[in-house]
Protein backbone atom coordinates (compact mmCIF):
# COMPACT_ATOMS: atom_id res chain seq x y z
CA UNK A 1 0.00 0.00 0.00
CA UNK A 2 2.91 2.29 -0.76
CA UNK A 3 1.77 5.15 -2.78
CA UNK A 4 3.31 6.63 -6.02
CA UNK A 5 2.76 10.09 -7.93
CA UNK A 6 0.49 8.37 -10.60
CA UNK A 7 -1.72 6.10 -8.48
CA UNK A 8 -3.03 8.02 -5.50
CA UNK A 9 -6.37 9.00 -4.51
CA UNK A 10 -6.80 12.43 -3.90
CA UNK A 11 -7.87 11.74 -0.34
CA UNK A 12 -4.80 10.89 0.22
CA UNK A 13 -2.14 13.81 -1.50
CA UNK A 14 0.10 15.41 1.02
CA UNK A 15 0.00 11.89 3.14
CA UNK A 16 3.15 12.14 6.14
CA UNK A 17 5.95 9.93 4.36
CA UNK A 18 6.55 8.90 8.29
CA UNK A 19 6.88 4.57 9.81
CA UNK A 20 4.46 5.73 12.43
CA UNK A 21 1.82 7.31 9.77
CA UNK A 22 2.48 4.43 7.28
CA UNK A 23 1.89 1.57 10.68
CA UNK A 24 -1.41 3.69 11.27
CA UNK A 25 -2.73 3.56 7.82
CA UNK A 26 -2.21 -0.25 7.70
CA UNK A 27 -3.65 -0.64 10.76
CA UNK A 28 -7.04 1.07 9.93
CA UNK A 29 -7.07 -0.78 6.47
CA UNK A 30 -6.88 -4.02 7.82
CA UNK A 31 -9.35 -3.49 11.12
CA UNK A 32 -12.02 -2.14 8.46
CA UNK A 33 -11.59 -5.00 6.06
CA UNK A 34 -11.58 -7.48 9.09
CA UNK A 35 -14.83 -6.05 10.13
CA UNK A 36 -16.35 -5.98 6.74
CA UNK A 37 -15.37 -9.45 5.98
CA UNK A 38 -16.58 -10.73 9.80
CA UNK A 39 -19.98 -9.46 9.49
CA UNK A 40 -20.67 -9.73 5.73
CA UNK A 41 -20.93 -6.73 5.13
CA UNK A 42 -19.59 -6.54 1.40
CA UNK A 43 -21.43 -7.73 -1.81
CA UNK A 44 -20.34 -6.81 -5.26
CA UNK A 45 -22.15 -4.43 -7.00
CA UNK A 46 -23.73 -2.39 -4.61
CA UNK A 47 -23.83 1.21 -3.51
CA UNK A 48 -23.22 3.01 -0.45
CA UNK A 49 -24.67 5.95 1.05
CA UNK A 50 -21.50 7.37 3.08
CA UNK A 51 -22.43 9.24 5.90
CA UNK A 52 -19.92 12.24 6.81
CA UNK A 53 -20.41 14.66 9.59
CA UNK A 54 -16.96 16.64 9.00
CA UNK A 55 -15.41 15.03 12.15
CA UNK A 56 -12.71 13.16 12.54
CA UNK A 57 -14.64 9.67 12.46
CA UNK A 58 -16.12 10.34 9.63
CA UNK A 59 -13.61 11.28 7.80
CA UNK A 60 -11.52 8.32 8.85
CA UNK A 61 -14.23 6.24 7.46
CA UNK A 62 -14.47 8.00 4.19
CA UNK A 63 -10.96 7.77 3.25
CA UNK A 64 -10.35 4.60 4.27
CA UNK A 65 -13.52 3.04 2.47
CA UNK A 66 -12.18 5.34 -0.88
CA UNK A 67 -8.41 3.61 -0.51
CA UNK A 68 -10.11 0.20 -0.64
CA UNK A 69 -12.27 0.69 -3.70
CA UNK A 70 -9.34 2.52 -5.38
CA UNK A 71 -7.38 -0.40 -5.17
CA UNK A 72 -10.34 -2.86 -6.24
CA UNK A 73 -10.63 -3.89 -3.14
CA UNK A 74 -14.27 -3.18 -2.04
CA UNK A 75 -16.41 -3.42 -5.21
CA UNK A 76 -19.37 -1.18 -4.63
CA UNK A 77 -20.48 2.02 -5.26
CA UNK A 78 -19.75 4.98 -2.68
CA UNK A 79 -21.65 8.12 -2.39
CA UNK A 80 -20.64 10.29 0.50
CA UNK A 81 -23.95 12.31 1.93
CA UNK A 82 -23.65 14.83 4.37
CA UNK A 83 -27.21 16.20 5.98
CA UNK A 84 -26.75 19.71 6.88
CA UNK A 85 -29.08 20.03 10.16
CA UNK A 86 -29.53 23.62 9.95
CA UNK A 87 -27.49 23.76 13.17
CA UNK A 88 -26.39 27.56 13.96
CA UNK A 89 -22.70 28.45 12.85
CA UNK A 90 -22.35 25.34 10.75
CA UNK A 91 -20.02 26.27 7.57
CA UNK A 92 -22.23 25.04 5.14
CA UNK A 93 -19.43 25.26 2.24
CA UNK A 94 -16.67 23.45 4.24
CA UNK A 95 -17.72 19.86 2.99
CA UNK A 96 -19.09 20.56 -0.58
CA UNK A 97 -15.44 21.96 -1.51
CA UNK A 98 -13.60 18.96 0.36
CA UNK A 99 -15.91 16.55 -1.50
CA UNK A 100 -15.68 18.16 -4.76
CA UNK A 101 -12.20 19.01 -4.40
CA UNK A 102 -11.19 15.12 -3.84
CA UNK A 103 -13.11 14.11 -6.37
CA UNK A 104 -15.65 12.70 -5.01
CA UNK A 105 -19.28 11.53 -5.44
CA UNK A 106 -21.44 13.17 -2.90
CA UNK A 107 -24.85 14.76 -2.36
CA UNK A 108 -25.68 16.99 0.62
CA UNK A 109 -28.85 17.82 1.79
CA UNK A 110 -30.45 20.43 4.07
CA UNK A 111 -33.00 19.91 6.53
CA UNK A 112 -33.66 22.33 9.56
CA UNK A 113 -34.31 19.60 12.52
CA UNK A 114 -31.93 21.82 14.68
CA UNK A 115 -35.40 23.91 15.37
CA UNK A 116 -37.62 20.59 15.39
CA UNK A 117 -34.96 19.58 18.27
CA UNK A 118 -35.03 23.00 19.93
CA UNK A 119 -39.19 23.04 19.75
CA UNK A 120 -39.47 19.67 21.40
CA UNK A 121 -36.89 18.88 23.69
CA UNK A 122 -37.48 20.41 27.00
CA UNK A 123 -34.76 23.10 28.72
CA UNK A 124 -32.27 21.36 30.22
CA UNK A 125 -33.09 17.80 28.42
CA UNK A 126 -30.08 16.31 26.29
CA UNK A 127 -31.23 16.59 22.83
CA UNK A 128 -29.04 13.54 21.21
CA UNK A 129 -31.92 11.13 21.25
CA UNK A 130 -34.29 13.15 18.92
CA UNK A 131 -31.47 14.34 17.11
CA UNK A 132 -30.30 11.26 16.07
CA UNK A 133 -34.33 9.92 15.15
CA UNK A 134 -34.07 12.62 12.86
CA UNK A 135 -31.05 12.48 11.21
CA UNK A 136 -31.71 8.28 10.73
CA UNK A 137 -34.83 9.33 9.31
CA UNK A 138 -33.31 11.04 6.43
CA UNK A 139 -30.61 9.14 5.88
CA UNK A 140 -32.82 6.36 4.82
CA UNK A 141 -35.14 8.47 2.65
CA UNK A 142 -31.77 10.21 0.94
CA UNK A 143 -30.40 6.48 0.24
CA UNK A 144 -33.81 5.33 -0.84
CA UNK A 145 -33.81 8.08 -3.60
CA UNK A 146 -30.56 7.49 -4.83
CA UNK A 147 -30.59 3.60 -5.26
CA UNK A 148 -28.63 2.67 -1.89
CA UNK A 149 -28.70 -0.64 -0.07
CA UNK A 150 -26.70 0.54 3.02
CA UNK A 151 -26.07 3.78 5.30
CA UNK A 152 -22.84 3.18 6.44
CA UNK A 153 -21.92 5.45 9.67
CA UNK A 154 -18.49 5.95 11.21
CA UNK A 155 -18.88 4.89 14.94
CA UNK A 156 -16.03 2.89 15.95
CA UNK A 157 -15.15 0.91 18.57
CA UNK A 158 -15.27 3.33 21.40
CA UNK A 159 -18.63 4.32 20.26
CA UNK A 160 -20.15 1.05 20.30
CA UNK A 161 -18.20 0.31 23.91
CA UNK A 162 -20.07 2.83 25.02
CA UNK A 163 -23.27 1.82 23.68
CA UNK A 164 -22.72 -0.99 25.46
CA UNK A 165 -22.74 0.40 29.02
CA UNK A 166 -24.89 3.16 28.41
CA UNK A 167 -27.21 0.61 27.98
CA UNK A 168 -26.12 -1.63 30.89
CA UNK A 169 -26.22 1.24 33.49
CA UNK A 170 -29.04 3.67 32.16
CA UNK A 171 -31.30 0.67 30.37
CA UNK A 172 -31.14 -2.36 32.07
CA UNK A 173 -30.29 -4.78 28.74
CA UNK A 174 -26.86 -6.14 27.81
CA UNK A 175 -26.93 -4.27 23.95
CA UNK A 176 -25.03 -1.98 21.64
CA UNK A 177 -24.73 -0.63 18.34
CA UNK A 178 -24.10 -3.59 16.21
CA UNK A 179 -21.66 -3.60 13.20
CA UNK A 180 -24.44 -4.39 10.57
CA UNK A 181 -28.37 -4.55 10.96
CA UNK A 182 -31.03 -4.54 8.46
CA UNK A 183 -33.80 -1.25 9.35
CA UNK A 184 -37.05 -2.06 10.67
CA UNK A 185 -38.44 -2.09 7.43
CA UNK A 186 -36.03 -4.60 5.93
CA UNK A 187 -34.77 -2.72 2.80
CA UNK A 188 -31.86 -1.02 4.12
CA UNK A 189 -28.68 -2.78 6.16
CA UNK A 190 -26.95 -0.15 8.20
CA UNK A 191 -23.06 -0.75 8.25
CA UNK A 192 -20.29 0.18 10.71
CA UNK A 193 -16.78 -0.20 9.23
CA UNK A 194 -15.27 1.28 11.96
CA UNK A 195 -16.07 -1.46 14.05
CA UNK A 196 -12.74 -2.55 15.31
CA UNK A 197 -10.97 0.67 14.91
CA UNK A 198 -9.85 2.93 18.09
CA UNK A 199 -11.23 6.74 18.19
CA UNK A 200 -7.25 7.51 18.74
CA UNK A 201 -6.38 6.09 15.62
CA UNK A 202 -9.66 8.29 13.57
CA UNK A 203 -8.29 11.40 15.84
CA UNK A 204 -4.51 10.66 14.86
CA UNK A 205 -5.26 10.17 11.24
CA UNK A 206 -7.31 12.91 10.36
CA UNK A 207 -5.08 15.32 12.21
CA UNK A 208 -2.00 14.18 10.29
CA UNK A 209 -4.31 14.10 7.17
CA UNK A 210 -5.20 17.97 8.28
CA UNK A 211 -8.87 17.17 6.87
CA UNK A 212 -10.92 19.97 7.53
CA UNK A 213 -13.01 18.66 10.96
CA UNK A 214 -16.50 20.59 11.65
CA UNK A 215 -17.30 20.27 15.61
CA UNK A 216 -20.71 19.42 16.31
CA UNK A 217 -22.18 22.27 18.79
CA UNK A 218 -25.48 20.90 19.16
CA UNK A 219 -25.26 18.06 21.57
CA UNK A 220 -21.31 18.39 21.94
CA UNK A 221 -21.62 21.41 24.00
CA UNK A 222 -23.92 19.82 26.18
CA UNK A 223 -22.57 18.82 29.80
CA UNK A 224 -23.56 16.08 32.00
CA UNK A 225 -24.39 13.43 29.00
CA UNK A 226 -24.70 10.32 29.62
CA UNK A 227 -22.07 8.78 26.97
CA UNK A 228 -19.61 11.99 28.56
CA UNK A 229 -19.94 10.32 32.18
CA UNK A 230 -19.28 6.70 30.64
CA UNK A 231 -16.52 8.02 28.13
CA UNK A 232 -14.87 9.25 31.44
CA UNK A 233 -15.02 6.20 33.15
CA UNK A 234 -13.58 3.93 30.59
CA UNK A 235 -10.57 6.55 30.16
CA UNK A 236 -10.17 6.34 34.06
CA UNK A 237 -10.00 2.06 33.35
CA UNK A 238 -7.69 2.87 30.58
CA UNK A 239 -5.07 5.07 32.02
CA UNK A 240 -4.63 2.40 35.26
CA UNK A 241 -4.78 -0.99 32.92
CA UNK A 242 -3.58 -0.21 29.31
CA UNK A 243 -5.44 -2.06 27.17
CA UNK A 244 -8.67 -2.63 28.89
CA UNK A 245 -10.79 -1.33 26.12
CA UNK A 246 -9.74 -3.70 23.33
CA UNK A 247 -10.45 -6.89 26.23
CA UNK A 248 -14.22 -5.13 27.04
CA UNK A 249 -14.58 -4.69 23.41
CA UNK A 250 -13.80 -8.70 22.61
CA UNK A 251 -16.17 -9.79 25.06
CA UNK A 252 -18.81 -8.73 23.10
CA UNK A 253 -17.75 -11.09 20.91
CA UNK A 254 -17.68 -13.93 23.03
CA UNK A 255 -21.11 -13.69 24.78
CA UNK A 256 -21.76 -16.92 26.86
CA UNK A 257 -25.91 -17.27 27.12
CA UNK A 258 -25.40 -20.18 29.60
CA UNK A 259 -23.26 -17.81 32.18
CA UNK A 260 -25.65 -15.31 31.74
CA UNK A 261 -29.36 -14.87 32.77
CA UNK A 262 -31.36 -14.67 29.63
CA UNK A 263 -34.15 -18.00 30.02
CA UNK A 264 -34.94 -16.93 26.53
CA UNK A 265 -31.50 -17.34 25.20
CA UNK A 266 -30.40 -20.69 27.12
CA UNK A 267 -33.08 -23.49 28.53
CA UNK A 268 -31.64 -23.46 32.25
CA UNK A 269 -35.35 -24.82 33.19
CA UNK A 270 -34.47 -28.10 30.84
CA UNK A 271 -31.36 -29.00 31.99
CA UNK A 272 -30.90 -32.18 33.69
CA UNK A 273 -28.60 -34.27 35.21
CA UNK A 274 -26.79 -36.98 33.28
CA UNK A 275 -28.19 -35.95 30.63
CA UNK A 276 -25.81 -34.67 27.26
CA UNK A 277 -25.57 -30.85 27.28
CA UNK A 278 -24.70 -28.45 24.88
CA UNK A 279 -21.30 -26.51 25.43
CA UNK A 280 -21.49 -23.68 27.93
CA UNK A 281 -21.65 -20.93 25.30
CA UNK A 282 -23.81 -22.27 23.14
CA UNK A 283 -27.56 -21.28 22.99
CA UNK A 284 -30.25 -23.89 24.29
CA UNK A 285 -33.57 -22.87 23.43
CA UNK A 286 -36.85 -24.90 24.45
CA UNK A 287 -38.99 -25.75 21.78
CA UNK A 288 -42.88 -24.62 22.00
CA UNK A 289 -44.75 -27.55 22.84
Amino acid sequence: MLDDADDIHPLFHGAPKTTEFRKLRKRLVREVREAMDTYGMIRKGDRWLVCLSGGKDSYTLLAVLTELQWRGLLPVDILACNLDQGQPNFPATVLPEFLSKMGVPHRIEYQDTYSIVMDKVPQGRTMCALCSRLRRGNLYRIAREEGCSAVVLGHHRDDILETFFMNLFHGGRLATMPPRLLNEEGDLFVHRPLAFVAEADCEAFATAMNYPIIPCDLCGSQDGLQRQQVKQLLDGWEARSPGRRQVMFRSLMNARPSHLLDPSLFDFAGLMAGAATPPNDAPRLRADP
